[in-house]
């Protein structure tokens, strides 16, 4: 009886051996995408077209820049990235804090309601933040941290997904580590600082992502919080631009002031898709 040999490029042939079931899953997965992606490259190229040809759908020009030059002087953009940049990055500092210790905690550590207490903290998942707007409001006002940029972070410091990520992450990481650590004498806040941060990267990129493009985009709240026009972040800012009566029917320059705000999360996920999606593969989240 004869066998075949299964080289690694008959297997590759094997998996991707196109059946019908799959040409029109395929099919279907990439007709979705493109429907996806039509506004973001509407946006892109009106961001980049001249203003009058903006609602010329067949209109072919060369890219010019002069919507940007025209925008950039109707705001106080840099004052806008300066805000959010502050904000996001104030943010993702004092979660990967706070995830780290509560991750650890959960994960490590053994006290009386535990679980019960784990299982509350995750409810926080099942909470939209809009619900809780008008008791972080009154908290806020309260500590006198209204138009503020630490009043517009406060309310962010822990996330309940962050907890939840690092505490997978941590029980991946074999405690036979932990254990030769603390025999050589190690002191908890050594051990977490050696041992367990350098193993808890993947976990931090793929939890900073998701934390960065939330704080990034993030509107309601800082509008409601934030008063003055030198302390609102991009999508404060946006908003007001793209409503204001000089800009609302221009089309051209609210896509271009769109592609301001969007531009670095767009590159910033392009760079890091594959850490991203390696990330969520190694913290054992499927």
């Amino acid at each position: 009886m004869s066998t075949v040999k299964l080289t690694p490029k008959r297997v590759r042939a094997a998996a991707w051996k196109m059946t019908p079931g799959k040409f029109f899953s395929y099919l279907f997965m990439y007709l979705f995408a493109l429907l996806c992606v039509i506004p973001l490259i509407w946006m892109v190229r009106t961001a980049f077209i001249p203003q009058e040809q903006a609602l010329d759908l067949f209109a072919v020009a060369w890219p010019t820049l002069t919507n940007f030059t025209r925008i950039w002087g109707a705001a106080v953009w840099g004052n806008y990235y300066v805000n959010t940049i502050l904000i996001v990055s104030g943010v993702l500092l004092m979660q990967f804090i706070t995830i780290t210790m509560a991750g650890y905690a959960f994960a490590r550590l053994n006290f009386y309601g535990k679980n019960v207490l784990f299982i509350l903290f995750l409810t926080q998942i099942m909470i939209a933040a809009d619900v809780l707007i008008l008791p972080n409001y009154k908290t806020i006002s309260a500590m006198n941290l209204s138009n503020t940029l630490l009043g517009a972070m406060l309310p962010f410091f822990a996330s309940a997904m962050g907890t939840f990520l690092m505490r997978q992450t941590i029980k991946t990481i074999p405690y036979e580590l932990e254990e030769a650590a603390k025999v050589d004498g190690c002191s908890l806040f050594r051990l977490i600082m050696q041992i367990y941060l350098p193993l808890l990267v993947p976990g931090f990129i793929a939890h900073g992502l998701i934390a960065a493009s939330y704080q990034w985009n993030n509107f309601l709240w800082p509008l409601i919080v934030i008063n003055s026009v030198s302390k609102r972040p991009l999508t404060v800012g946006l908003a007001i631009f793209a409503m204001s009566y000089e800009t609302g029917a221009q089309w051209s320059d609210v896509c271009a002031a769109t592609f301001l705000v969007v531009g670095p999360l767009l590159v910033l996920f392009l760079i890091f898709q594959k850490r991203f999606i390696e990330s969520f593969a190694y913290s054992g989240i499927k």
